[in-house]
């Protein structure tokens, strides 16, 4: 199966084209939220580079300290990265780590909040769904790369992985579980689920609400696919990526309990500040925007007076040039009629 395409010496490879339409639809779907709060949806494309710039970083790294067991097997290492640093730099041959990348993205949201002086968690509410999409999306360079399967299966839709491709004591096997396929899926229903408790439960919630809600959907999605998956990242005979998930999804749960109970009164009366906020900056935005209209209606009427003057000038030229023209006939006509001027000029013979 072939990985990318060539333009001249350019290499373009399917793995990066699929990841940037991820991250596009999963932006558009988070300024669309936005927008339906009353947000600027520009800034989601304003902060979506830094965040794809964070997200990747933060990928790729999980994946440098945490390689799974086939890497391991061929030398792919840890260690091996650090001696050979220019090796991380190679994101196309595969290998970025979606818990490193929401936690990379996660820590240049922060950033980008403190430094527009954003609500960090409720910005966090917006993307979350996206962010779901943009995983769905970017699980088919798996497919491309054939990696991220499952172990052997004769159902209709098992995928064939070629023999380079095949993990050890598995190559005389051709089919396998699509289990990128399956998160694919599985991530997609959740971003749907996202939406659908962001419209019903709008009133209910509190900011961070969504997010810690993607962290108890996708990390119950993953701990379960782990367990079909035949290439775990095992560090000190640990599956982390398994691990790291179950410990998300109970922290997530815990917290949301803790929000709605506890501290639920607290966040109530940030949450009532918040709303206020947001409805001034709305009537801000109503008053400015009237006031540009105002202006432009102005600038409007000025450009009429000045129209209207100058065709009154036109007309005026006009009837300047028309009343000249009657006086240059009145005039000739008179020399016309000189008998003076008949005798003076029959005193000169024709040539």
């Amino acid at each position: 199966m072939p990985q990318g395409f060539n333009i001249g010496p350019l290499t373009i490879r399917f793995y990066a084209i699929i990841i940037i339409i991820g991250a596009i639809l999963g932006s558009w779907l988070a300024a669309r939220l936005a927008k339906r709060a009353g947000r600027d949806p520009e800034v989601i494309l304003d902060m979506l580079p830094w965040l794809l710039i964070g997200g990747i970083i933060g990928a790729r790294l999980w994946h440098v300290f945490t390689p799974s067991a086939s890497n391991q097997a061929m030398g792919i290492t840890t260690g091996n990265y650090l001696r050979n640093p220019i090796e991380i730099l190679k994101i196309w041959k595969g290998g970025l780590g979606i818990l490193g990348g929401v936690i990379g993205g996660a820590l240049t949201l922060i950033i980008y909040c403190k430094a527009r002086k954003l609500n960090f968690l409720e910005w966090t509410d917006y993307i979350a769904p996206g962010l779901l999409i943009g995983q769905a999306i970017g699980r088919w360079g798996n497919f491309v790369n054939q990696e991220v399967y499952g172990g052997p299966s004769n159902l209709p839709w098992a995928i064939t992985i070629d023999p380079p491709y095949r993990l050890p004591g598995f190559e005389q096997v051709a089919r396998y579980h699509p289990l990128f396929l399956y998160e694919s899926l599985l991530n997609f229903l959740a971003a749907g689920l996202l939406v659908l408790i962001n419209r019903k439960w709008r009133k209910k919630l509190f900011a961070g609400d969504l997010f810690l809600l993607y962290f108890v959907l996708y990390p119950t999605i993953r701990f379960f696919l782990e367990f079909m998956r035949l290439d775990p990242s095992p560090v000190n005979g640990i599956n982390i990526n398994q691990t790291s998930m179950l410990v998300l999804l109970i922290i997530a749960i815990l917290l949301l309990v803790l929000r709605h109970t506890v501290w639920a009164e607290k966040l109530a009366a940030k949450e009532e500040i918040l709303t206020q906020e947001l409805a001034a900056e709305i009537e801000a935005g109503k008053l400015a925007s009237s006031g540009e209209e105002i202006v432009a209606k102005e600038v409007e009427e000025v450009a009429e007076d000045v129209e209207k003057s100058l065709e009154a000038d036109l007309e005026e030229v006009k009837d300047i040039d028309s009343d000249t023209e009657i006086l240059d006939e009145i005039e000739l006509e008179e020399l016309t009629d000189d008998p003076k001027l008949e005798d003076d000029i029959s005193l000169y013979p024709n040539d």
